[in-house]
Protein backbone atom coordinates (compact mmCIF):
# COMPACT_ATOMS: atom_id res chain seq x y z
CA UNK A 1 0.00 0.00 0.00
CA UNK A 2 1.66 3.53 -1.14
CA UNK A 3 1.47 6.09 0.87
CA UNK A 4 -0.66 9.45 0.29
CA UNK A 5 0.63 12.01 -0.34
CA UNK A 6 1.39 14.92 1.78
CA UNK A 7 -0.60 18.01 1.45
CA UNK A 8 0.53 20.95 1.00
CA UNK A 9 -0.22 23.99 3.51
CA UNK A 10 -3.24 26.17 2.44
CA UNK A 11 -4.37 23.63 -0.61
CA UNK A 12 -5.57 20.18 -1.48
CA UNK A 13 -4.61 17.41 -3.63
CA UNK A 14 -6.01 16.75 -6.60
CA UNK A 15 -5.33 13.76 -9.32
CA UNK A 16 -3.43 14.57 -12.28
CA UNK A 17 -3.52 12.81 -15.16
CA UNK A 18 -0.89 10.23 -15.22
CA UNK A 19 -2.47 8.75 -12.26
CA UNK A 20 -0.71 10.59 -9.60
CA UNK A 21 -1.55 13.54 -7.23
CA UNK A 22 -0.07 16.76 -7.38
CA UNK A 23 -0.82 19.90 -5.10
CA UNK A 24 -2.56 23.03 -5.92
CA UNK A 25 -1.62 26.21 -4.97
CA UNK A 26 -2.78 28.25 -1.48
CA UNK A 27 -6.01 30.09 -2.54
CA UNK A 28 -5.52 33.80 -2.96
CA UNK A 29 -7.41 35.43 0.03
CA UNK A 30 -10.01 37.99 -1.73
CA UNK A 31 -9.41 41.21 -1.57
CA UNK A 32 -10.34 43.07 1.46
CA UNK A 33 -13.62 45.81 0.81
CA UNK A 34 -12.77 49.24 1.17
CA UNK A 35 -15.73 50.81 3.24
CA UNK A 36 -16.76 53.94 2.10
CA UNK A 37 -18.48 56.55 3.68
CA UNK A 38 -22.16 58.02 2.42
CA UNK A 39 -21.93 61.31 0.28
CA UNK A 40 -22.98 64.11 1.98
CA UNK A 41 -26.99 64.89 1.40
CA UNK A 42 -27.20 67.52 -1.50
CA UNK A 43 -29.05 69.60 0.69
CA UNK A 44 -26.70 70.30 3.13
CA UNK A 45 -24.64 71.71 0.47
CA UNK A 46 -26.47 73.43 -1.03
CA UNK A 47 -27.56 75.00 2.76
CA UNK A 48 -23.78 75.12 2.97
CA UNK A 49 -23.26 77.50 0.27
CA UNK A 50 -26.92 79.55 0.28
CA UNK A 51 -25.48 80.32 3.87
CA UNK A 52 -21.72 81.25 2.38
CA UNK A 53 -23.68 83.19 0.13
CA UNK A 54 -25.77 85.37 2.44
CA UNK A 55 -22.96 86.05 4.63
CA UNK A 56 -21.38 87.45 1.58
CA UNK A 57 -24.18 89.70 0.78
CA UNK A 58 -24.04 91.36 4.52
CA UNK A 59 -20.45 92.82 3.92
CA UNK A 60 -18.43 94.88 1.36
CA UNK A 61 -15.01 94.47 3.00
CA UNK A 62 -12.57 93.32 -0.03
CA UNK A 63 -10.99 91.16 2.65
CA UNK A 64 -13.78 89.21 4.00
CA UNK A 65 -15.18 88.64 0.34
CA UNK A 66 -11.41 87.23 -0.78
CA UNK A 67 -11.59 85.03 2.13
CA UNK A 68 -15.09 83.96 1.49
CA UNK A 69 -14.07 83.40 -2.31
CA UNK A 70 -11.02 80.97 -1.11
CA UNK A 71 -13.04 79.05 1.36
CA UNK A 72 -15.55 78.08 -1.33
CA UNK A 73 -12.92 76.94 -3.84
CA UNK A 74 -10.92 74.86 -0.75
CA UNK A 75 -13.55 73.14 -0.05
CA UNK A 76 -14.94 72.68 -3.84
CA UNK A 77 -11.32 71.27 -4.57
CA UNK A 78 -11.45 68.76 -1.72
CA UNK A 79 -14.94 67.71 -1.73
CA UNK A 80 -15.96 67.36 -5.18
CA UNK A 81 -15.85 64.16 -7.38
CA UNK A 82 -15.15 63.81 -11.00
CA UNK A 83 -18.42 64.44 -12.24
CA UNK A 84 -19.96 66.41 -15.86
CA UNK A 85 -21.81 68.92 -12.99
CA UNK A 86 -18.70 69.44 -10.66
CA UNK A 87 -17.05 70.64 -13.96
CA UNK A 88 -19.26 73.88 -13.71
CA UNK A 89 -17.55 75.32 -10.86
CA UNK A 90 -14.76 76.88 -13.19
CA UNK A 91 -17.24 78.55 -15.15
CA UNK A 92 -18.98 80.47 -12.35
CA UNK A 93 -15.73 81.39 -11.44
CA UNK A 94 -15.61 83.09 -15.13
CA UNK A 95 -18.50 84.60 -14.75
CA UNK A 96 -18.18 86.20 -11.40
CA UNK A 97 -14.74 88.10 -13.08
CA UNK A 98 -16.73 89.39 -16.38
CA UNK A 99 -19.59 91.05 -13.54
CA UNK A 100 -16.99 92.05 -12.04
CA UNK A 101 -15.05 93.74 -14.68
CA UNK A 102 -18.90 95.24 -16.10
CA UNK A 103 -19.54 96.97 -13.23
CA UNK A 104 -16.20 98.63 -13.16
CA UNK A 105 -16.53 99.53 -16.59
CA UNK A 106 -19.80 101.06 -16.04
CA UNK A 107 -18.49 102.97 -13.41
CA UNK A 108 -15.87 104.20 -15.74
CA UNK A 109 -18.27 105.07 -18.77
CA UNK A 110 -21.50 106.40 -16.70
CA UNK A 111 -20.14 107.39 -14.20
CA UNK A 112 -20.68 107.25 -10.43
CA UNK A 113 -22.88 108.99 -7.76
CA UNK A 114 -20.19 108.15 -5.29
CA UNK A 115 -18.20 111.92 -4.91
CA UNK A 116 -14.50 111.51 -4.86
CA UNK A 117 -11.46 114.54 -4.85
CA UNK A 118 -8.96 111.80 -6.72
CA UNK A 119 -8.74 111.92 -9.83
CA UNK A 120 -7.26 109.47 -12.21
CA UNK A 121 -8.09 110.01 -15.83
CA UNK A 122 -10.60 112.64 -17.19
CA UNK A 123 -12.08 111.26 -20.33
CA UNK A 124 -14.30 113.53 -23.11
CA UNK A 125 -17.51 113.43 -22.21
CA UNK A 126 -20.74 113.21 -24.43
CA UNK A 127 -23.55 116.10 -24.14
CA UNK A 128 -26.53 114.45 -23.42
CA UNK A 129 -30.43 116.14 -23.46
CA UNK A 130 -32.16 117.41 -20.26
CA UNK A 131 -34.08 114.55 -20.03
CA UNK A 132 -31.26 112.36 -19.43
CA UNK A 133 -29.96 114.45 -16.34
CA UNK A 134 -28.28 112.30 -13.95
CA UNK A 135 -26.40 110.35 -16.58
CA UNK A 136 -23.38 110.84 -17.94
CA UNK A 137 -21.04 109.57 -20.67
CA UNK A 138 -17.03 109.73 -19.86
CA UNK A 139 -15.71 112.75 -17.68
CA UNK A 140 -13.48 112.09 -14.53
CA UNK A 141 -12.74 108.94 -13.03
CA UNK A 142 -12.31 109.25 -9.20
CA UNK A 143 -10.81 106.90 -7.46
CA UNK A 144 -13.06 106.51 -5.03
CA UNK A 145 -15.92 105.63 -7.61
CA UNK A 146 -13.64 102.81 -8.63
CA UNK A 147 -13.31 101.58 -5.04
CA UNK A 148 -16.93 101.80 -4.61
CA UNK A 149 -17.12 99.80 -7.58
CA UNK A 150 -14.71 97.21 -7.17
CA UNK A 151 -16.38 96.33 -3.50
CA UNK A 152 -20.24 96.36 -4.96
CA UNK A 153 -19.12 94.00 -7.95
CA UNK A 154 -17.06 91.74 -5.69
CA UNK A 155 -19.86 91.09 -3.29
CA UNK A 156 -21.93 90.30 -6.33
CA UNK A 157 -19.16 87.95 -7.76
CA UNK A 158 -18.69 86.57 -4.85
CA UNK A 159 -22.49 85.15 -4.53
CA UNK A 160 -22.18 83.64 -7.56
CA UNK A 161 -19.00 81.58 -7.15
CA UNK A 162 -21.11 80.93 -3.95
CA UNK A 163 -23.78 79.13 -5.77
CA UNK A 164 -20.81 77.76 -8.32
CA UNK A 165 -19.87 75.79 -5.14
CA UNK A 166 -22.96 74.33 -4.53
CA UNK A 167 -23.37 73.19 -8.45
CA UNK A 168 -20.58 71.32 -8.21
CA UNK A 169 -20.64 69.62 -4.79
CA UNK A 170 -24.51 68.36 -4.71
CA UNK A 171 -25.98 66.17 -7.47
CA UNK A 172 -28.45 67.41 -8.55
CA UNK A 173 -30.17 63.88 -9.19
CA UNK A 174 -30.23 63.21 -5.80
CA UNK A 175 -31.12 66.57 -4.75
CA UNK A 176 -34.67 65.71 -6.94
CA UNK A 177 -34.92 62.50 -4.93
CA UNK A 178 -35.44 64.35 -1.79
CA UNK A 179 -38.11 67.21 -2.48
CA UNK A 180 -41.34 65.97 -1.05
CA UNK A 181 -44.10 64.78 -3.56
CA UNK A 182 -46.15 68.31 -3.33
CA UNK A 183 -42.64 69.92 -5.34
CA UNK A 184 -42.10 67.05 -7.44
CA UNK A 185 -43.16 68.83 -11.07
CA UNK A 186 -41.02 72.24 -9.23
CA UNK A 187 -37.78 70.24 -8.65
CA UNK A 188 -37.85 68.11 -12.07
CA UNK A 189 -37.68 71.85 -13.75
CA UNK A 190 -35.43 73.85 -11.15
CA UNK A 191 -33.12 69.91 -11.59
CA UNK A 192 -33.21 70.16 -15.07
CA UNK A 193 -32.44 73.74 -15.82
CA UNK A 194 -29.36 73.25 -12.94
CA UNK A 195 -27.90 70.54 -14.85
CA UNK A 196 -27.87 72.40 -18.42
CA UNK A 197 -25.10 74.35 -17.81
CA UNK A 198 -22.97 71.63 -16.36
CA UNK A 199 -24.19 69.30 -19.45
CA UNK A 200 -23.23 72.28 -21.95
CA UNK A 201 -19.81 73.19 -21.15
CA UNK A 202 -19.27 69.18 -20.79
CA UNK A 203 -19.84 68.85 -24.55
CA UNK A 204 -18.47 71.94 -25.30
CA UNK A 205 -15.11 70.34 -23.91
CA UNK A 206 -15.40 66.98 -25.42
CA UNK A 207 -16.03 68.51 -28.77
CA UNK A 208 -13.00 71.13 -28.49
CA UNK A 209 -10.93 67.76 -27.66
CA UNK A 210 -12.28 65.63 -30.97
CA UNK A 211 -11.58 69.17 -32.89
CA UNK A 212 -7.58 69.02 -31.83
CA UNK A 213 -7.31 65.51 -32.05
CA UNK A 214 -8.04 65.84 -35.36
CA UNK A 215 -5.93 68.94 -36.28
CA UNK A 216 -9.06 71.29 -36.71
CA UNK A 217 -9.32 75.23 -35.08
CA UNK A 218 -11.34 74.99 -32.40
CA UNK A 219 -10.90 78.79 -31.44
CA UNK A 220 -12.35 81.80 -33.49
CA UNK A 221 -15.42 82.91 -35.27
CA UNK A 222 -14.99 79.62 -37.39
CA UNK A 223 -14.40 77.10 -34.50
CA UNK A 224 -17.23 78.83 -32.48
CA UNK A 225 -19.74 78.03 -34.98
CA UNK A 226 -18.41 74.67 -35.98
CA UNK A 227 -18.59 73.18 -31.52
CA UNK A 228 -21.74 75.69 -31.58
CA UNK A 229 -24.10 73.27 -33.63
CA UNK A 230 -23.52 70.09 -32.59
CA UNK A 231 -23.44 71.18 -28.78
CA UNK A 232 -27.40 72.83 -30.42
CA UNK A 233 -28.01 69.53 -31.78
CA UNK A 234 -26.74 67.10 -28.53
CA UNK A 235 -29.03 69.70 -26.46
CA UNK A 236 -31.97 69.10 -28.33
CA UNK A 237 -31.53 65.32 -28.52
CA UNK A 238 -31.05 65.10 -24.63
CA UNK A 239 -34.08 67.16 -24.36
CA UNK A 240 -36.17 64.98 -26.48
CA UNK A 241 -34.87 61.57 -24.36
CA UNK A 242 -35.34 63.07 -21.28
CA UNK A 243 -39.27 64.21 -22.19
CA UNK A 244 -39.65 60.99 -23.54
CA UNK A 245 -38.47 59.28 -19.96
CA UNK A 246 -40.43 61.45 -17.81
CA UNK A 247 -43.78 60.27 -20.03
CA UNK A 248 -42.64 56.23 -19.75
CA UNK A 249 -42.12 56.91 -16.03
CA UNK A 250 -45.82 58.42 -15.36
CA UNK A 251 -44.79 62.26 -14.79
CA UNK A 252 -47.92 64.55 -13.87
CA UNK A 253 -49.75 62.00 -13.56
CA UNK A 254 -51.85 62.23 -9.84
CA UNK A 255 -53.63 60.34 -7.55
CA UNK A 256 -57.32 60.89 -6.32
CA UNK A 257 -57.47 62.49 -3.16
CA UNK A 258 -60.44 63.53 -1.41
CA UNK A 259 -61.93 66.69 -1.88
CA UNK A 260 -61.44 67.84 1.52
CA UNK A 261 -57.60 66.98 2.10
CA UNK A 262 -57.31 69.46 -1.26
CA UNK A 263 -59.10 72.20 0.19
CA UNK A 264 -56.82 72.03 3.48
CA UNK A 265 -53.66 71.36 1.79
CA UNK A 266 -54.29 75.09 -0.25
CA UNK A 267 -55.40 76.50 2.93
CA UNK A 268 -52.38 75.56 4.53
CA UNK A 269 -50.21 76.27 1.96
CA UNK A 270 -51.51 79.88 1.30
CA UNK A 271 -52.04 80.96 4.67
CA UNK A 272 -48.84 79.67 5.38
CA UNK A 273 -47.19 81.47 2.51
CA UNK A 274 -48.85 84.78 3.86
CA UNK A 275 -47.76 83.81 6.86
CA UNK A 276 -43.99 84.36 5.49
CA UNK A 277 -44.06 87.05 3.73
CA UNK A 278 -45.91 89.08 7.08
CA UNK A 279 -42.86 87.52 9.53
CA UNK A 280 -40.23 88.63 7.21
CA UNK A 281 -41.61 92.30 7.14
CA UNK A 282 -42.15 92.28 10.41
CA UNK A 283 -38.79 91.42 10.68
CA UNK A 284 -37.63 93.99 8.23
CA UNK A 285 -39.52 96.80 10.23
CA UNK A 286 -38.82 98.34 13.42
CA UNK A 287 -42.75 98.04 14.68
CA UNK A 288 -42.88 94.45 13.72
CA UNK A 289 -40.17 93.18 15.89
CA UNK A 290 -42.80 91.73 18.34
CA UNK A 291 -44.49 89.92 16.13
CA UNK A 292 -42.20 89.27 13.45
CA UNK A 293 -40.78 85.97 14.61
CA UNK A 294 -43.89 83.98 16.05
CA UNK A 295 -45.32 85.12 13.01
CA UNK A 296 -42.98 83.74 10.81
CA UNK A 297 -42.81 80.52 12.60
CA UNK A 298 -46.37 79.90 12.51
CA UNK A 299 -46.69 80.52 8.41
CA UNK A 300 -43.08 78.04 7.98
CA UNK A 301 -45.48 75.39 10.25
CA UNK A 302 -48.50 76.07 7.65
CA UNK A 303 -46.34 75.92 4.65
CA UNK A 304 -44.91 72.49 5.42
CA UNK A 305 -47.78 70.72 6.96
CA UNK A 306 -50.04 71.81 3.62
CA UNK A 307 -46.26 70.54 1.55
CA UNK A 308 -47.01 67.16 3.46
CA UNK A 309 -50.84 66.72 2.46
CA UNK A 310 -49.80 67.95 -1.09
CA UNK A 311 -47.41 65.14 -1.18
CA UNK A 312 -50.47 62.47 -1.31
CA UNK A 313 -51.11 63.64 -4.92
CA UNK A 314 -47.69 62.15 -5.96
CA UNK A 315 -47.05 58.99 -4.59
CA UNK A 316 -43.57 58.23 -5.57
CA UNK A 317 -41.27 55.55 -4.57
CA UNK A 318 -37.32 56.01 -3.67
CA UNK A 319 -34.73 53.72 -4.49
CA UNK A 320 -32.06 54.16 -1.68
CA UNK A 321 -33.20 57.80 -0.03
CA UNK A 322 -30.50 60.07 1.42
CA UNK A 323 -30.76 60.47 5.14
CA UNK A 324 -28.98 63.40 6.85
CA UNK A 325 -26.60 62.05 9.30
CA UNK A 326 -23.87 63.84 11.63
CA UNK A 327 -22.06 64.99 8.22
CA UNK A 328 -24.63 66.37 6.94
CA UNK A 329 -25.66 68.14 9.72
CA UNK A 330 -22.33 69.42 10.30
CA UNK A 331 -21.46 70.30 7.35
CA UNK A 332 -24.85 72.41 6.59
CA UNK A 333 -24.41 73.75 10.16
CA UNK A 334 -20.86 75.36 9.24
CA UNK A 335 -22.31 77.39 6.95
CA UNK A 336 -25.29 78.60 9.26
CA UNK A 337 -22.60 79.73 11.32
CA UNK A 338 -20.96 82.01 9.10
CA UNK A 339 -24.35 83.79 8.37
CA UNK A 340 -25.48 83.92 11.75
CA UNK A 341 -22.08 85.43 12.50
CA UNK A 342 -21.82 87.82 10.07
CA UNK A 343 -25.01 88.87 11.10
CA UNK A 344 -24.23 89.59 14.60
CA UNK A 345 -20.41 91.34 13.27
CA UNK A 346 -22.85 93.62 11.18
CA UNK A 347 -24.88 94.78 13.83
CA UNK A 348 -22.37 95.11 16.57
CA UNK A 349 -19.34 96.75 14.60
CA UNK A 350 -20.87 97.72 10.86
CA UNK A 351 -17.75 99.77 9.82
CA UNK A 352 -15.77 97.16 9.95
CA UNK A 353 -17.96 95.12 7.47
CA UNK A 354 -18.35 98.27 5.17
CA UNK A 355 -14.97 99.85 4.80
CA UNK A 356 -15.41 104.16 3.99
CA UNK A 357 -14.23 105.16 0.60
CA UNK A 358 -15.38 108.87 1.28
CA UNK A 359 -12.63 109.51 2.57
CA UNK A 360 -10.75 106.81 1.07
CA UNK A 361 -8.91 104.14 3.63
CA UNK A 362 -7.65 100.81 3.14
CA UNK A 363 -9.68 98.19 4.44
CA UNK A 364 -8.47 96.09 6.86
CA UNK A 365 -9.36 92.76 8.62
CA UNK A 366 -12.29 92.38 11.65
CA UNK A 367 -10.72 88.99 13.29
CA UNK A 368 -13.88 87.40 14.52
CA UNK A 369 -15.78 87.84 11.09
CA UNK A 370 -12.57 86.18 9.84
CA UNK A 371 -12.68 83.37 12.08
CA UNK A 372 -16.25 82.89 11.72
CA UNK A 373 -15.30 82.56 7.70
CA UNK A 374 -12.85 79.85 8.63
CA UNK A 375 -15.93 78.00 10.11
CA UNK A 376 -16.93 77.47 6.91
CA UNK A 377 -14.01 74.98 6.10
CA UNK A 378 -14.86 72.39 7.96
CA UNK A 379 -16.52 70.32 5.16
CA UNK A 380 -13.10 69.61 3.43
CA UNK A 381 -12.12 67.70 6.71
CA UNK A 382 -15.53 65.69 7.61
CA UNK A 383 -16.42 64.73 3.78
CA UNK A 384 -13.28 64.92 1.23
CA UNK A 385 -13.49 63.14 -1.74
CA UNK A 386 -12.68 59.45 -1.00
CA UNK A 387 -9.40 58.10 -2.48
CA UNK A 388 -9.15 55.27 -5.08
CA UNK A 389 -7.40 51.79 -3.58
CA UNK A 390 -4.24 51.79 -5.49
CA UNK A 391 -4.20 48.29 -7.04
Amino acid sequence: MRDAPARPAGGRAVASKTGGTRPTPASTPAPAQVHRPAPVHPGAWWLWSLSLGIAATRTTNPLLLALLITTSAYVVATCRRPTPWSRSYAAFVKLALAVLLVRLLFAITLGSPIPGTHVLVTLPELPLPDWAQGIRLGGRVTAESLVFALYDGLKLATLLICVGAANALANPHRLLKSLPGALYELGVAVVVALTFAPHLIADVQRLRSARRLRGRPDTGIRGLLQVGLPVLEGALERSVALAAAMDARGYGRTAEVPPGVRRTTTALTLGGLLGVCAGTYGLLTAEGGTYGIPVLLAGLAAALAGLRLGGRRTPRTRYRPDRWDVRSFLVAGSGAAVAAAMFLAGASDPAALHPGVVPLVAPTLPLIPAAAVLLGLLPAFIAPTPKEPSS
